[in-house]
């Protein structure tokens, strides 16, 4: 007589008292793989001592003692001797050249102190990325790294959600295959697939197993497969989210990005050998960026460098330079193992939709798109658009980094480009390009508009047909908007000046401008002006190539680099006079004017302040006016005459009132606060510096409020309270060392002299 009829029942009775096996043990004094063994049939018939402990620690009362004890002499069924549970070890050989990935493997190890807990549920991880980024090959790692924790066994199905060989497995074939590899003989299995399931689950209960879903399609297929015990430890690999399973199962989700440089270095000199890595340094990392760092692409980059020793790492790299055979180069040679198939098995079960807006956002450069950017490139409504980037983000084609924006690697992109060029016109992927630069143009005009009212903005040209802007409604939010899109923005200048759409580049440049400046990233602007001014030189648009200069000149100048600022301005200035241009002449002075204040000559600033003035008056430029009237502030308080200094910048500031120009009457405050401190009104001149640090907060500007910090602890110091001047710079100084701005040197100065007293410091005045 054997013990096959008293498992099933004692492993019942422990899962109604809701014990681990290991909680079992430990009550009953015995080992947990005694009440394993006694549980899978794996030991001979339990004596009566055994059976009595077992009964007290579970707590039975006399009919139930009676009840473990007759299962002890049951007599099984002739089939059921000889049906013994099998312990499967069905993980595939882990990779060869592991790199990287410590931080996804301690969150996978840090799982398994869950395993067996409270609550009688399951752990579950869904491993979730791209096509090729080595979401399996993480897996598996790990589940080797970890079999031991899992004696009961491992099971593993590739679930074929995304790959040749075949549709999808049913849950329904997986579960069969599952019961097979625990010993159930076909005979056994139920006919329906509901009981089938049941006794999957049941065939678990008790047991510590791992469980590996490999590429799933969907939450739908994993759902069947997870086993009921807490004691087991389900693993989800797919290129879709699988946000379905967090949400009715409790997964936890571990996205898998590309390989970090660091990692993808140590990728290639595990594939390739250290010395031969380190040999081509130089080469091994054009590789690792052309490739994106996708772990597939660097494998097929080492592969072919493995079976060609002779194959010098630079002939690799350039081959992958041109984006147009790129992908040819990254094929393995065998058919199903290319990165062009695996991303083909993502876009083989797309609707029409999905698929089109996945070819024609082979023509946007990235890095990101938001759903407005997305609706107005294929040209349909926004709702649209949000059903197709979600169908595609399941399919493992693009990324969802922030709520609404979505990520394509460039080899995807490449790939979508190469797509299109199949299945698209060149009248329909030129429509879409200037569907996608007409929205991000008309969208950042809207922005700029909020940003500077009252403000001419650069000929746009025509809204393309089928493109809807963004409206951002508030100066915070054109701001928001303009943080977000910003690398965008840069990216697609660029693009477009490289592709010969020529107007666009020009407008967009410009509008750019207002923003970084305000976010004092002056050597981008000076970068996108310079692509602007050749693009301007290309088209021969002299009125063009003066707004680029100017731009260009205003950039450098707080770069400190006012040599080749003074000779962009200049110029500029001559160009505009040259083509007629007011506005342009207006701008230029007011550059020029800023560039002479720096260098100290504020005469000559003055001068050029006041023809600016002069030519934006009878152009009815209120806002030129104010910035006019505000630089001529500034020289004349530094010049001595304050009276006059303040009269302007009063002016400028009831300018600014008519406009609604915020950011600019913010500016003009901080001028007004330096000419009281230039008469020694220290109480006036703080009082204004801290309204300028409250709204350049209120505005997102921490440039302007790093400078108002800065001058208000100058006042401070000047007033005789150190205190309060250190920690007024120690509060900028934490602005610019976050924004990397070399002012924070000179806070840093002021700082170790905070303690000295300053020689003309004045008390308290008025």
């Amino acid at each position: 007589m054997g013990a096959s009829g008293f498992g099933p029942l004692l492993r019942g009775k422990r899962l109604a008292a809701g014990l681990t096996q290991e909680e079992l043990a430990q009550r009953a004094g015995l080992s947990e793989r005694a009440i394993r063994n006694l549980e899978g049939g794996g030991t001979g018939q339990p004596y009566r001592r055994t059976v009595a402990l077992l009964a007290s620690a579970l707590g039975l009362n006399e009919a139930e003692r009676d009840e473990l004890a007759a299962g002890v002499t049951r007599q099984p069924h002739r089939e059921d001797a000889a049906w013994s549970p099998g312990v499967p070890r069905q993980l595939p050989a882990a990779v060869e050249g592991f790199a990287g990935r410590a931080a996804e493997l301690a969150t996978l190890t840090g799982l398994l102190d869950r395993v067996g807990g409270p609550g009688g549920t399951v752990v579950i991880s869904a491993i979730g990325g791209i096509a090729g980024v080595g979401k399996t090959t993480l897996a598996v790692r790990w589940a080797h790294r970890v079999a031991g924790e899992f004696p009961d066994g491992q099971l593993y199905v590739n679930l074929r959600g995304f790959g040749p060989g075949g549709p999808p497995v049913s849950p329904t074939a997986a579960i069969r295959d599952f019961l097979e590899a625990l010993g159930v003989p076909a005979k056994r299995l139920p006919v329906r697939a509901e009981a089938q399931a049941a006794l999957y689950r049941s065939m678990m209960a008790g047991r510590r197993m791992l469980v590996l879903l490999d590429n799933a399609r969907d939450s739908q297929q994993v759902g069947p497969l997870l086993p009921g015990s807490s004691g087991c430890l389900a693993l989800v690999t797919s290129r879709a989210p699988l946000t379905g399973l967090a949400a009715s199962d409790g997964a936890r989700l571990l996205p898998v990005d590309v390989l970090n440089p660091a990692e993808a270095g140590e990728f290639l000199s595990r594939r390739l050998g250290a010395e031969r890595s380190a040999g081509e340094s130089a080469a091994a990392k054009e590789i690792m960026e052309l490739t994106g760092r996708l772990p597939l692409a660097l494998s097929i980059v080492a592969a072919r460098a493995t079976v060609h020793p002779r194959y010098r790492l630079a002939a690799l790299a350039e081959e992958l330079r041109d984006a147009h055979g790129r992908l040819d180069a990254l094929e393995s040679g065998e058919v199903s193992a290319g990165v062009r198939a695996t991303f083909s098995w993502s876009t083989e079960q797309l609707s029409d939709p999905a698929s089109r807006l996945f070819r024609l956002l082979g023509v946007h450069p990235g890095p990101e798109v938001s759903v407005a950017a997305a609706a107005s490139l294929a040209g349909t409504g926004r709702s649209a658009a949000r059903r197709a980037l979600a169908e595609l983000t399941a399919a493992g084609l693009l990324s969802e980094p922030a709520m609404g924006r979505y990520a394509c690697h460039d080899l995807v992109r490449i790939y979508a480009a190469e797509l299109s060029g199949v299945h698209d016109t060149n009248a329909e992927r030129r429509a879409a390009t200037h569907r996608m630069l007409g929205h991000y143009l008309h969208t950042a005009c809207a922005a700029r508009r909020l940003l500077l009212p009252g403000s001419q903005t650069p000929e746009t040209g025509p809204l393309p047909p089928g493109v809807r802007p963004e409206e951002p409604g508030s100066y915070a939010r054109a701001m928001a908007w303009f943080d977000t899109e910003r690398p965008v923005l840069l990216s697609v200048l660029a693009w477009a000046a490289r592709s010969g759409f020529d107007v666009y580049p020009q407008p967009l440049s410009l509008v750019m401008s207002l923003y970084l400046d305000l976010n004092g990233r002056w050597q981008e602007w000076a970068d996108i002006m310079r692509t602007s001014l050749a693009v301007a030189q290309r088209c021969g648009d002299v009125k063009m190539q003066g707004w680029a200069h100017r731009s260009i000149g205003a950039a450098l100048i707080p770069l400190g680099r006012l040599d080749d600022a003074s000779a962009h301005l200049r110029d500029a200035l001559r160009l505009f006079v040259q083509v007629g241009d007011r506005l342009g002449q207006t701008r230029a002075h007011h550059a020029i004017a800023t560039l002479l204040i720096q260098q100290s000559r504020f005469g000559e600033a003055l001068d050029h302040a006041r023809h600016s003035l002069a030519q934006a008056r009878p152009i009815g430029e209120r806002n030129c006016q104010a910035s006019a009237l505000n630089v001529m502030g500034w020289a004349l308080t530094e010049l001595g005459d304050h009276d006059q200094a303040l009269d302007c910048c009063q002016q400028a500031l009831g300018l600014c009132r008519q406009t609604g120009n915020r950011g600019l009457a913010v500016a003009i405050r901080d001028g007004i606060g330096l000419i009281y401190h230039n008469r020694g009104q220290h109480a006036h001149a703080i009082a204004c510096y801290q309204q300028v640090i409250d709204e350049s907060r209120e505005l997102g500007h921490p440039l302007t409020e790093a400078e108002a910090l800065t001058n208000l602890g100058d006042a401070h110091r000047a007033r005789g309270n150190p205190g309060a001047a250190r920690r007024a710079w120690g509060q900028a100084l934490v602005i610019y060392d976050g924004l990397h701005h070399p002012n924070g040197d000179d806070v840093r100065a002021k700082l170790r002299k905070a303690d000295r007293p300053e020689p003309q410091a004045q008390a308290a005045s008025s």
